[in-house]
């Protein structure tokens, strides 16, 4: 009686070891969906009908978190069919990473849990290059630049990028996403815009949806982040949402940044992009133009 109560015993360490090991790694999946007449309506601009109509409509893309135990990687994919009918880390779905580069393109973003640091990774002027960052609640970073093309008589000039003032509202509301309790913050972006000739404040909120149960930080947009593993964000015209998660083994080269990465500054990047802009505008055909605002920094959430 003592052997079989030790057997069973044994087994059952067994499982609730495999159990607990099993739940340390894994993916999580996310749809990023974009209207962009919702996001410039909540921007406060003015988008006469005609050109609302030729605007595009709503797109969803897929992005993939990959955690282990002490590191992770957030990238886009795109699911394909498996010829061979499974097998590998897919599930029978392989993984095809897309690399942008410019302003504020797709990006591979790496966390390294034990010192906290996170590294964003792009491709630009085929060089693949890392930047150093952080979790964050902050406005995107902005770059004035003008595209007049080649009117000489073209003097005007973009006003300078103020950045809008950030409160953040916690809230005792709670959801379910995925089995994890996750908490409510509301980020308000107040922002003064000339509307009718007149200075007016335009107020975004942006919901974000996080829990503590995943022991780790994390944010599918690093500068819309509080505390904890943020697995929902949801403003007015773009949101980010987990909808599936697989706990499964995750190999360490698939959460570590490129090694052929070179180290890139906020600054050095920022000369390298008015450097194209500037290229842009003295390529192209003679115009108007007009002022225009370029995201240097984050993800295009």
């Amino acid at each position: 009686m003592k052997k079989i109560f030790f057997a069973l015993f044994g087994v059952l360490s067994v499982l609730s070891v495999a159990q607990a090991q099993k739940k340390t790694s894994g993916a999580i999946q996310f749809v990023n969906t974009i209207d962009p007449a919702a996001m410039a309506a909540a921007s406060g601009m003015q988008i006469p009908d005609q050109m609302k109509a030729r605007m595009p409509s709503s797109s969803k893309s897929n992005f993939e978190l990959l955690f282990t135990t002490t590191n992770a990687s957030y990238m886009p994919v795109e699911e394909t069919e498996d010829s061979n009918g499974g097998g590998g880390n897919g599930g029978g779905m392989g993984r095809m990473m897309m690399r942008f580069g410019g302003g504020g393109g797709n990006r591979e973003y790496y966390y390294n849990f034990a010192d906290k640091s996170l590294k964003e990774v792009f491709d630009l002027n085929d060089t693949t290059y890392y930047m150093n960052s952080k979790l964050t609640v902050a406005p995107p970073q902005m770059m004035n630049t003008r595209l007049g093309g080649g009117n000489a008589n073209d003097t005007a000039k973009a006003k300078p990028f103020v950045a809008p003032t950030i409160e953040v509202v916690k809230t005792d509301s709670t959801k379910q996403i995925l089995g994890f309790t996750c908490h409510q913050a509301i980020v308000k972006s107040t922002r003064v815009m000339k509307i009718l000739d007149m200075d007016r404040n335009v107020v975004e909120e942006t919901k974000i949806w996080y829990t503590k149960d995943l022991g780790f930080d994390f944010s599918p947009n690093p500068n819309m982040w509080t505390e904890g593993a943020v697995l929902a964000i949801e403003g007015r015209g773009n949101s980010s949402i987990a909808k599936s998660i697989e706990y499964r083994s995750v190999s360490a080269k698939d959460v570590t940044a490129p090694k052929k990465a070179q180290l890139i500054t906020p600054e050095e990047y920022k000369i390298k992009m008015e450097t194209m802009m500037k290229r842009f505008r003295n390529n192209r055909p003679g115009g108007t133009g007009g002022a225009r605002q370029i995201v240097i920094g984050g993800p295009s959430f």
